[in-house]
């Protein structure tokens, strides 16, 4: 019997530091912007994977292969279309009808955004007021796995970095539509 207590014992001193030793947590971001546009006009712009050039300001030029077809690719060539860093992106899931996509990123240099295992979803909904919505969200871990990250590969980091590429893009999609219907 005193063998089973101190298993018991030992068992639950250690408990806590196995919690503490787990890693990183996935992070999620979910945006979402109401848009003065039909929700077929606004999909018209953004169905297309490599469409993102056109309504994303950070993208100055999106090469792509496999059009809208699960396994397509991409690559997003940022600030400059020549010589800016890149993001190699590869499409998951696809529904015109729902107007709804899902990709994941393949290659990033963690300087130009901190994540690792990213994944995200963009649709496009009817308002209910005659207008759309479009939701950006996405889940992803930190770039830094360890239990004590480096200042800029932190949960802070990665979060931050995608609030920015989400407001940057849903901000331009909302302001190429101010215009009305």
């Amino acid at each position: 019997m005193s063998k089973i207590l101190k298993s018991l014992a030992v068992t639950l001193l250690l408990t806590p530091a196995l919690a503490l030793a787990h890693g990183p947590s996935r992070l999620k971001v979910e945006k979402e912007v109401d848009v003065n546009a039909p929700p077929a006009k606004v999909w018209g712009l953004l169905k297309d994977f490599c469409a993102i050039e056109k309504w994303h300001p950070a993208v100055a030029k999106c090469t792509g292969s496999g059009g809208n077809a699960v396994g397509a690719t991409r690559e997003l060539r940022l600030n400059d279309p020549n010589t800016g860093p890149t993001i190699d992106e590869e499409l998951l899931k696809y529904d015109d009808a729902k107007m709804f996509y899902k990709y994941k990123i393949t290659k990033v240099d963690p300087a130009v955004v901190p994540v690792a295992n990213y994944a995200s979803q963009i649709q496009v909904e009817d308002d209910g007021k005659g207008g759309s919505r479009v939701t950006w969200k996405g889940g992803f871990y930190r770039v830094d796995p360890t239990n004590n990250p480096k200042k800029g590969q932190d949960d802070e980091a990665a979060t931050s970095a995608i609030n920015g590429i989400y407001d940057a893009g849903l901000g331009k999609i909302k302001a190429l539509f101010a215009g009305g219907k």
